[in-house]
């Protein structure tokens, strides 16, 4: 081997070995083997498989299944071997036992015909197809086999991740190597009273496992070189138990933290607070908004932050339920302050809370980028002072140094539009408020336990009553001229329109690659001059000045244009009842989340909404899965779990949002219920040991520490 160490080096092998003193590496090859991402011994144990390689299951001739994979013990009765030319050939060999003739079929493989003589037994691994009325096997596995020797049993083969120059062989036999020598010198994070309570979480949320999680060293064992299915799943449980109860124990301890290092005020609620605010509301709360209302007054009167993420699908009433919190910390004589990702959607706010105060002593402000010098000194002023008791604002509220008298609540709206650093700049102003987050996207119910695990989760499912029906219809290119149509019909009868397209304008990069991506600029203008002349069609993107934009929003909503063609500036919040309309083109380039944040501007007021959805180029919606989906459902929280089936957790968590390292074994969309087994240990451990003191647990405190201890401070702002 290259490079490789004498057998008296291994006696010197540690888990911190460097990867070319392994056996067999060196530092040529060592070199290739690192753009895997290893550096050491235990790098190279816990590099865990991606994938497996499952024996067929062992079958006769007469059973054999097109398609199906395989396995066949027989004798070879008939072989051939022809050569066309240099570099092409084919070995064909006939393989019998005493349920029939299979044939084995290999191309450019010479050697075969050396291997695979008359009278040479073999087991052959494949899937097999039908070839005349001949079950074939191309290029199968084949062990040869002695005449006296039993057929050996079939092992689960690890797949890992490979890099140009390595060989799925080589990993395979690197890592047996370096298990068989040092997988008794891995440290024990877990010991066995822990492993015995992980297994009974474990079975109360119906997880197959048979006795206690089996040790590290049998778990990475079997990882590697499983004996059969069943040591692979107690292995792979057993790890990902561990993956997941580290963070759930730093997030519990964060959780901890929060109620002992930081202070705010109490603001405490009572009837009479309770009955003043309730009685500003023009409508009747739901039982969900009563009850998360319920929530956050407990969590606001205790003097630690409340940490509360507000998640509910479009129009189930978040906004009176932020209002309503807001109230509660101005009637202990305490400001609060609301951040929205754009300036459309925090002068709505700023108007809503305007309405809902009219002739009241409570004072609203507004701060966002498009306000003059003198305006934004005049409201940080009178924010100072203390005489502006609300703040509305974008993220000007954490630029500009602005110093509250006395903040005693932070709403934060749509809180995936900000990063983490943006939302803690909110609350880090010397004081310690409580902070409520608000998401109209419903966030999976691992990714609550992962992300805002650290958080406490108020969810409102129920929708105010009266709330319209939104009709959904994936649209062919040959609907385009009969869906005008309908969108005439509905404007003559006083109904206001929303046209979404994902771009401004095309790019060059658009004309190069020859795609037709629906730009608003160019929509507008088709519909100006086509489908909708004869009507009153404005354009809204972001690229236009605060003043412009906020001056068109306010004239859509006051009626006076009927047609507005935007680009998804008009995704989050806005509210135009008379909205009942909304052609979404270019759908296959939106998620599911924001197709249906979209979908959730029609029918907010006493009419039913409909949604054409076009795609762009030669995509079908049909054809799109995603869209399927967004088509047969209108519950956001089944959305949420569909966009995370499909699209995975990295791509939904996004890696500036998450602030967690990656999973290396846990997978959040099938380990769910070990997750909730995790968490439940998790707390109920800190609860009792805050600071994991207990005589063994060291080993698992350091754990904590060495991989979310950095990331703690951060972790408690959703």
């Amino acid at each position: 081997m290259q490079g490789g160490t004498d057998e008296s080096d291994g006696d010197k092998l540690t888990l911190v070995t460097p990867l070319q003193y392994l056996p067999g590496m060196g530092a040529v090859r060592a070199q290739r083997f690192t753009r895997l991402g290893l550096r050491n011994a235990q790098d190279v144990i816990f590099l865990f498989p991606r994938d497996y390689e499952y024996p067929a299951p062992s079958g006769m001739v007469d059973s054999l299944e097109e398609g199906k994979p395989a396995s066949l013990v027989g004798t070879v009765v008939d072989a051939e071997f022809v050569s066309r030319k240099p570099g092409k050939s084919m070995f064909a060999a006939l393989v019998q036992n005493e349920s029939g003739i299979v044939r084995m079929l290999f191309f450019n493989q010479p050697f075969r015909s050396d291997q695979l003589v008359v009278d040479q037994r073999v087991l052959m691994s494949g899937t097999p197809k039908l070839n005349g009325m001949r079950m074939e096997f191309v290029h199968p596995k084949v062990t040869l086999l002695d005449d006296a020797e039993d057929v050996p049993e079939p092992r689960i083969l690890p797949v890992y991740p490979l890099t140009d120059g390595v060989k799925q062989s080589e990993v395979r036999r690197l890592v047996n190597e370096t298990i068989e020598r040092l997988a008794g010198d891995l440290v024990e994070v877990m010991p066995p009273s822990l492993r015995q309570e992980g297994a009974d979480q474990l079975r109360k949320q119906g997880v197959d496992l048979r006795g206690d999680l089996v040790t590290i060293d049998v778990a990475l064992r079997s990882l590697h070189q499983p004996d059969n299915p069943l040591a692979l799943l107690a292995a792979r449980t057993r790890l990902v138990f561990q993956e997941l109860f580290v963070m759930q124990l730093a997030l519990a301890m964060r959780r901890r933290q929060l109620t002992t290092d930081l202070h705010s005020p109490p603001l405490a609620s009572s009837a009479m607070i309770d009955a003043r605010i309730v009685n500003r509301f023009p409508f009747e709360l739901t039982g969900d908004q009563k009850s998360v209302i319920g929530e956050i007054s407990r969590d606001m009167s205790r003097q630690f932050p409340m940490n509360r993420l507000l998640q509910g699908d479009v129009g189930s009433g978040k906004t009176a339920v932020a209002i309503y919190a807001m109230m509660l910390a101005v009637a202990n004589g305490h400001q609060a302050a609301l951040m929205a990702p754009t300036e459309v959607l925090a002068r709505q706010h700023y108007q809503t809370l305007t309405q809902t105060l009219t002739d009241s002593r409570v004072r609203v402000g507004l701060l966002c980028g498009s306000l003059s010098a003198g305006e934004r000194r005049n409201e940080i002023e009178s924010v100072a002072a203390g005489t502006t008791d609300l703040l509305v604002g974008t993220q000007a509220l954490i630029y500009g140094g602005i110093d509250f008298k006395s903040l005693g609540l932070c709403v934060i709206d749509e809180q995936h539009k900000f990063g983490v650093a943006q939302r803690v700049a909110l609350r880090s102003g010397g004081v310690d408020p409580h902070c409520l987050v608000m998401s109209a996207t419903p966030i999976p119910r691992s990714i609550a336990m992962t992300l805002f695990g650290d958080v406490e989760l108020s969810t409102l499912r129920e929708k105010p009553p009266g709330r319209r029906k939104v009709n959904t219809y994936l649209a062919h290119d040959g609907w385009r001229d009969r869906w005008w149509g309908f969108v005439r019909d509905r404007i003559d009868e006083g109904r206001q329109v929303f046209v979404v397209a994902p771009r401004v304008s095309m790019t060059s990069t658009d004309d190069e690659a020859g795609e037709d991506v629906a730009s608003v600029e160019a929509v507008f203008e088709d519909l100006c001059n086509g489908a909708l002349a004869d009507y009153r069609v404005e354009l809204l993107h972001g690229r236009m000045h605060p003043d412009e934009k906020q001056s068109i929003m306010e004239a859509f909503s006051a009626g006076r244009i009927q047609v507005l063609v935007s680009t998804t500036v008009i995704e989050v919040g806005i509210n135009i009842p008379n909205a009942t309309v909304m052609t979404i083109l270019g759908a296959q380039r939106f998620g599911l989340a924001q197709l249906h944040q979209l979908r959730g501007r029609v029918a907010r007021g006493s009419h039913e909404g409909h949604v054409g959805v076009f795609t762009d180029g030669d995509d079908s919606p049909e054809e799109n899965e995603r869209l399927q989906v967004f088509e047969q459902t209108d519950d956001g929280f089944e959305l949420s779990e569909a966009d995370f089936r499909l699209r995975g957790p990295g791509d939904m968590l996004g890696r500036q949002q998450s602030g967690m390292p990656p999973m290396r074994i846990a997978d959040l969309i099938r380990d769910q219920d070990v997750l909730v087994a995790a968490r439940a240990l998790a707390q109920s451990m800190i609860d009792e040991d805050p600071e994991l003191s207990a005589d063994g647990l060291s080993e698992l405190r350091s754990q904590v520490m060495r991989r979310y201890g950095k990331r703690m401070n951060l972790g408690d702002v959703a």
